[in-house]
């Protein structure tokens, strides 16, 4: 035997020996864990054992797992939605619309030749401009406060449409609410005979006292139904 062939057959028992003895030192039952090794270095899953029952998880790359507790990360939870699309609109106005359109469509007494999307969407204009352009100038009574709200434009038109229409509204929750036309706006005077909420209307001051009142959703359910107008 050549020496080159010698030397080729040693490192072959070598090879043997060591392969061997490191299967010797694993703990029983770990065979079951260990799949064949596919190209790059990924482990594949065994195939199923005789009683069905499968013997573990796919384990990817060296350290077998990604993720906590072994999940792989597009098994994580979502919230809402598929996965890895978002849920928000981007827009209120048109989440507003978008809900209360589903709303609409789920439910079979909808008579669609009476629905009004347009209206809605002209209110949502009117609370953004009443909202964010809107100038609201606040004096203290002693019984309450007095709110001069001006704008120009549609600003204005928006706070003529709103303002008479939620004075009502507050009425309705225990304050004394009336509105007086101005050339630009609308002067709103809120009051109340309890000296807390009087405290409380002053601290609520212009956007605190708008949105009290839980009517506004309905309201716009109604609006788009085609059955209210403000």
């Amino acid at each position: 035997m050549s020496s080159s062939s010698w030397k080729a057959s040693l490192a072959g028992v070598a090879i043997v020996a060591a392969t061997a003895y490191a299967f010797a030192q694993m703990p029983s039952g770990h065979e079951g864990m260990h799949g064949q090794m596919a190209p790059g270095g990924q482990q594949q899953m065994m195939p199923p054992k005789g009683d069905g029952s499968m013997p573990g998880p796919m384990m990817h790359g060296p350290q077998g797992m990604n993720g906590p507790m072994g999940q792989h990360p597009m098994t994580m939870g979502h919230q809402g939605g598929l996965a890895g699309q978002p849920t928000m609109p981007g827009q209120d106005a048109f989440g507003t619309i978008a809900e209360v359109v589903q709303i609409l469509e789920a439910d079979p007494a909808t008579d669609w030749s009476k629905v009004d999307i347009a209206a809605l969407r002209e209110h949502l204009i009117d609370m953004n401009e009443v909202t964010l352009r809107a100038v609201a100038t606040q004096r203290a009574l002693d019984d309450g406060v007095e709110i001069t709200v001006t704008g120009e434009g549609r600003t204005g038109e928006a706070i003529k449409r709103m303002l008479p229409a939620h004075a009502h509204e507050l009425s309705q929750i225990g304050w004394t609410a009336k509105t007086e036309d101005l050339p630009n706006g609308v002067k709103l005077v809120v009051t109340s005979t309890d000296a807390q909420q009087v405290i409380k209307l002053k601290a609520l001051g212009f956007m605190g006292i708008m949105v009290q009142g839980t009517h506004h959703q309905a309201h716009h359910l109604m609006m788009a139904k085609g059955e209210l107008v403000h």
